[in-house]
């Protein structure tokens, strides 16, 4: 207990002094606020935005893009990892092909995207559910490849069906990888969604970085992506507390 309340009271202090020092350097060291606005700059720059560019609209927008983008994703990148993991043939035959997109920049898929379907969301969904497949994909083919095989055939040997054996002793092998996987795509579906922001469109968070840089309007650009790391940090919080629930059997290591 004391050592929880330590590490929130470090962690606190060390906010605290960065907040400090972006409202007193900057000044100090007479850097121009379209370089590097204060805090109380980038305060007022906030509530001008809530006020006159629809800040509401633009969170909103990306967090939900954030959010579908993330799931379609994950939920395909298992899907298939899953499937891959249950036949050797078919991960030897696709494996090259999965390999070749996961070393495409996915970004450079954006304007591809756009020229498909037009400046809407779905540039910025596809881009998004792009980006976190592959993380999902490839830890939950590396947990298959590692499952315990003496486990796989004590299983085979009580008779257990395919599909017996994947819910019984693959599913829970894998679960800690595929949380793991989910967390990093977590990072990876905001940048996807403000990828596709940044490219095209005239909503989101990322359209207003864009925006805020062409006006050389740093707070609003510095504010943009203090909320899009809010976003961030919020679904990857969800997962924590999702993981600690399905995998409270796993004991938990003392430091």
């Amino acid at each position: 207990m004391l050592r929880t309340h330590a590490t929130k009271l470090t962690s606190a202090a060390i906010l605290i002094l960065v907040l400090v020092a972006w409202e007193v350097l900057p000044t100090a060291l007479d850097v121009p606020r379209f370089i590097i606005p204060t805090l109380s700059d980038s305060m007022i720059e906030l509530k001008r935005m809530w006020t006159n560019e629809g800040l509401l609209g633009h969170v909103t927008s990306t967090a939900l893009l954030t959010l579908i983008g993330f799931l379609i994703g994950s939920l395909l990148g298992a899907v298939m990892g899953y499937l891959l993991g249950m036949s050797t043939f078919w991960e030897k035959v696709l494996s090259p092909y999965i390999l070749a997109l996961q070393i495409a920049p996915k970004v450079a898929f954006a304007p591809l995207f756009i020229m498909w379907f037009g400046y809407n969301s779905m540039p910025k969904l596809l881009v998004t559910v792009l980006i976190v497949f592959f993380p999902v994909l490839v830890n939950v083919l590396q947990a298959m490849r590692t499952v315990d095989r003496d486990l796989v055939n004590l299983a085979r040997a009580y008779n257990l069906t395919r599909m017996g054996i994947f819910w019984k002793v693959e599913m829970p092998s894998t679960l800690p990888n595929l949380m793991a996987g989910l967390r990093i795509a977590s990072t990876l579906a905001v940048i996807g969604v403000t990828v596709g922001e940044l490219v095209g469109g005239n909503t989101g968070l990322g359209y207003l970085i864009s925006y805020g840089g062409g006006q050389a309007n740093a707070a609003m650009v510095f504010n943009a992506i203090i909320l899009l790391t809010v976003i961030g940090f919020v679904l990857y919080a969800a997962l924590e507390r999702i993981e600690e629930r399905v995998l409270h059997y796993l004991p938990k290591a003392d430091h």
